[in-house]
């Protein structure tokens, strides 16, 4: 079992008594195989925060994330995104609400050029072609892409393959950014860039990563995951100072 860490009542000061986003409770989930992803998980971001995800291989963290927009099912437990309880029934508009970047770019960049592959989720939201154009040409200037528009997807590099499919869910204009290891197998200069990107965006952010650097430059709040269970969530700072928590949980301090 993964060593749980105090309580601490900062994570309830940073989330409390601010509008939350996302609400987890007794989050429960295994796999049609036998395996247990998620052990009990409970959590609650509030409007505006960046909060990183953190926990070796293994410990539930893409299981959590593809819950939040109802990839997964098949739970007991409650989510709800604005307010809004992730079932069936809710599932459209939570894919609006819930802006989710895996970690392979490839994965969502389909179509031949960037336009098509941004414009795609706004054509499917049923808008008028005007406001499909606005939203893309507004998510492509985010990102820092504005001229890339007619660029062939699978030609981008690594990096700029990042930005577009982050802007293919900007452009939803979602209510929670959720990201899977953002910063994977960039170089430096691109690495540095999509930090930059994270810290201008002004939406709420849940960020899964092992680059642990990026933890402490960007998210002032922490939330460890292990074995499916949250083992700790608090002030990114107070806790890359506890060394036995981060060796436990096979984390290492920037």
């Amino acid at each position: 079992m993964p060593i749980v860490h105090d309580p601490s009542p900062v994570a309830a000061e940073l989330a409390e008594g601010r509008d939350p986003i996302l609400l987890i409770e007794d989050l429960q989930f295994q796999y049609p195989d036998g395996h247990v992803a998620l052990r009990g998980v409970s959590m609650r971001l509030a409007r505006g925060e960046k909060v990183a995800l953190v926990g070796p291989n293994g410990a539930g963290k893409s299981s959590l994330m593809l819950h939040l927009n109802g990839i997964l099912g098949d739970s007991s437990g409650k989510i709800a995104v604005a307010g809004l309880p992730v079932v069936k029934a809710n599932l459209p508009r939570i894919r609006a609400y819930v802006g989710l970047v895996f970690q392979n770019p490839d994965d969502q960049l389909f179509s031949p050029t960037v336009f098509e592959d941004v414009a795609f989720g706004p054509l499917h939201m049923g808008l008028p072609e005007v406001e499909v154009r606005a939203r893309v040409e507004e998510a492509l200037a985010q990102v820092g892409l504005s001229q890339y528009a007619q660029r062939l997807s699978h030609h981008l590099s690594a990096g700029e393959k990042k930005r577009a499919a982050i802007a293919t869910v900007l452009a939803m204009r979602p209510e929670l950014l959720v990201l899977d290891e953002p910063t994977a197998g960039l170089d430096p200069r691109a690495r540095r860039q999509l930090i930059n990107l994270l810290a201008m965006l002004p939406v709420t952010m849940l960020v899964s990563t092992h680059d642990m650097p990026l933890v402490r430059d960007l998210f002032p709040r922490m939330i460890i995951i292990d074995e499916g269970q949250v083992v700790a969530d608090g002030r990114t700072a107070d806790l890359l100072l506890d060394e036995a928590l981060l060796e436990a949980h096979g984390l290492e301090r920037p």
